[in-house]
C-alpha cells in the first residue's frame, strides 16, 4: 500500500521525504517495527513515541508520523507531521483495513454502568434473529467462533480496525462494542462513524490523574460519541443527558422508565420462579407488548430497554426478542447458576461499594429468605473500601461470608481482618472463611429455601493473583467442585 493511500484522510505536512513510499506494517509499538513500516509515534502517559524515533528508523521504519520535533540527521526516512497522532492512527488504521467498518453495521454504546449486558442483548438479539454480530467489550472480543479475552473496554484504534477485518471476513453483518470515556477521549473510535450510539447513564467515575481531571471532562467526552453517529439513542431518565449530548449532530431518540420517551417501559413487575430472578414489564410507545427477562432488578429492564431501543432499528419481531431476551446470559453480571429450584445462586463483578450496594438492594427488593453475601477484596488497594464493602453487605445482607479475593502480596488474612471491621459495624450476621471454594461450599450446604445467595467481586474473572502469579480458578468450576463434594459426603442440597 502507498503511503498516500494511508493519509487520504487526515490533514499533513510532508515534513521530509515523499508520499511515494511503499509500506508494508503499521505500527504504534516500537517493539513491532519491521523493515517497511511506518511507525506512529504516540504520545503516552508513560512514554513518548517520538523517543523512539531513531530506534525504530535502524529497526527498518520507512515513514515516521510524529506531531512533535524528533532528532534525526541523514537517515533515509520520510516525515508527516499532523496535529493529533492518536487521531492520525485511527485514520490510517481505518484505512490500512480498507475501512471495514463501512462493510458493517456499528452500534456504540456508553455509559458508566450498563455497557456490557447491553451489549451482550444486543448481540443475542441480533444473532437470534439471524444477523451475526461481531462484539468488542470489557469481558471478551467475539469474531464468529473466536473469543479474544479483553485487555481494555475499548482496544487501541488500530486493534479496533483489524477486529473489525476480521469480522467482516467472518462474515458479520453487524458489531455492537462498548465506548469508553476514555476510548473516546484518545480517538480509539475514530476513523469510521457509528451508525448508532446510545447514552445509558452517567455518574461521576473514572476521575484522577491518568483519566479526567473532572465530571464537566467525563461527561464531554461520552457526548463525543453522539457527534460521530447516525443515529443517537438515550436514556431520558438521566438527569445529565442533555449536557452529555450538548452539541450532538444525529437523529436522536430516547428511552426511559420515568420520564417521558419515545420508547417506555411500565408495570414492572420482579418476580421470582424456581429459583430465578427476573423482571417484566409492558413497552409503550414505538413499541407495545410485553417482555419478559430472565435477569433480576431495574436495572435490567434499562439494560433490556436498551437493547429494544437499539434492535428495533433492524426490524426485529417481537417472538424474536421475546426469545433472546429469556436466553442471554451475561458472564460475571448477575449470572445466574442453576443449583437448585429452592434458593438463587448467582455471579456478580460487584467488586467497590457503590456496585455492591447497587446489587444487594437490587435483589434484597425480590424480599428473599435470607440476601447471602460471599465477597472478598483485592490486595494492595485501598482499606477504605474493605471496610465501606463490609459495612454494606452487613447492612443490607442477613449473612456476609468473608473471603479471599485476589491478595496479591497482601496476607488474605489481614484483608479479611480489614473487611470484618467493617462487617461489624453493620448489623448482619459473618463468617469467614479464606478459601473460596470453602466459603462457596458453605454457602450452598446452608442454604434455605427461599435464599438469595450472590458470589460477589470475581464475576467474569477466571484467575485469583498471589504474590504476582495469576492461578487459574473459575467461580462456576468452584461451585461443581463444592457441588461434586457435597454429594459425595451423601448430604443433600435442598
Amino acid at each position: 500500500m502507498l503511503l498516500g493511500k494511508l493519509l487520504e484522510k487526515i490533514e499533513y505536512t510532508v515534513v521530509k521525504g515523499t508520499l511515494d513510499v511503499e509500506i508494508l506494517n503499521l505500527v504504534y509499538d516500537s517493539r513491532k517495527v519491521t523493515d517497511g513500516s511506518v511507525f506512529v509515534c504516540i504520545k503516552g502517559f508513560k512514554t513518548n513515541g517520538h523517543e523512539y524515533a531513531k530506534e525504530v528508523v535502524n529497526k527498518g521504519a520507512k515513514v515516521l508520523i510524529i506531531s512533535e520535533e524528533v532528532e534525526l540527521e541523514g537517515e533515509e526516512v520520510t516525515l508527516i507531521k499532523v496535529s493529533d497522532t492518536r487521531l492520525a492512527l485511527a485514520c490510517m488504521s481505518a484505512a490500512y483495513f480498507d475501512y471495514p467498518a463501512e462493510k458493517l453495521k456499528t452500534i456504540g454504546i456508553t455509559g458508566t454502568k450498563g455497557k456490557t449486558t447491553t451489549a451482550y442483548m444486543v448481540r443475542s438479539i441480533l444473532e437470534n434473529s439471524g444477523l451475526k454480530t461481531g462484539l468488542i467489550g470489557t469481558i471478551e472480543v467475539i469474531i464468529g467462533e473466536t473469543v479474544i479475552p479483553s485487555a481494555n473496554t475499548t482496544p487501541e484504534s488500530y486493534q479496533i480496525q483489524e477486529y473489525f477485518a476480521k469480522m467482516v471476513e467472518e462474515g458479520c453483518q453487524c458489531v455492537v462494542m462498548e465506548v469508553s470515556s476514555q476510548g473516546l477521549m484518545l480517538h480509539r473510535v475514530a476513523g469510521f462513524v457509528f451508525d448508532y450510539g446510545i447514552f445509558t447513564n452517567i455518574e461521576p467515575d473514572h476521575i484522577g490523574p491518568d483519566e479526567h481531571k473532572d465530571f464537566e471532562e467525563y461527561m464531554h467526552c461520552k457526548g463525543l460519541l453522539f457527534k460521530n453517529c447516525v443515529v443517537g439513542i438515550a436514556n431520558a431518565d438521566d438527569s445529565h443527558m442533555e449536557e452529555v449530548l450538548k452539541g450532538h449532530t444525529c437523529k436522536l431518540e430516547t428511552y426511559g422508565i420515568e420520564e417521558k420517551a419515545d420508547l417506555m417501559a411500565v408495570n414492572i413487575n420482579l418476580h421470582s420462579r424456581d429459583g430465578s430472578l427476573g423482571v417484566t414489564y409492558q413497552l409503550k410507545g414505538l413499541l407495545d407488548y410485553e417482555v419478559f427477562v430472565n435477569l433480576p432488578g431495574k436495572f435490567n429492564v434499562y439494560n433490556s430497554l436498551t437493547a429494544i431501543a437499539i434492535c428495533r432499528h433492524f426490524g426485529i419481531h417481537e417472538e424474536e426478542i421475546q426469545k433472546a431476551l429469556t436466553m442471554v446470559k451475561v458472564k460475571g453480571r448477575v449470572e445466574p447458576v442453576a443449583i437448585s429450584s429452592k434458593f438463587s445462586m448467582m455471579i456478580d463483578y460487584a467488586h467497590n461499594a457503590m456496585s455492591l450496594e447497587s446489587l444487594l438492594t437490587t435483589l434484597k427488593a425480590y424480599e428473599p429468605k435470607r440476601l447471602v453475601c460471599l465477597f472478598g477484596c483485592g490486595g494492595n488497594r485501598s482499606k477504605l473500601r474493605r471496610y465501606e464493602m463490609g459495612e454494606i453487605s452487613s447492612n443490607l445482607a442477613d449473612l456476609t461470608v468473608v473471603t479471599s479475593d485476589n491478595p496479591r502480596f497482601e496476607e488474605p488474612e489481614d484483608i479479611l481482618n480489614d473487611i470484618i471491621t467493617g462487617v461489624k459495624k453493620g448489623k448482619g450476621e459473618y463468617v469467614s472463611i479464606i478459601d473460596r471454594k470453602e466459603a462457596i461450599k458453605y454457602c450452598i450446604e446452608n442454604a434455605k429455601e427461599g435464599d438469595v445467595v450472590v458470589l460477589a467481586g470475581k464475576g467474569h474473572e477466571d484467575y485469583q493473583e498471589i504474590k504476582g502469579v495469576k492461578y487459574k480458578m473459575d467461580e462456576r468450576d468452584l461451585i461443581r467442585q463444592a457441588v461434586e463434594e457435597i454429594q459425595a459426603e451423601g448430604k443433600t442440597i435442598i
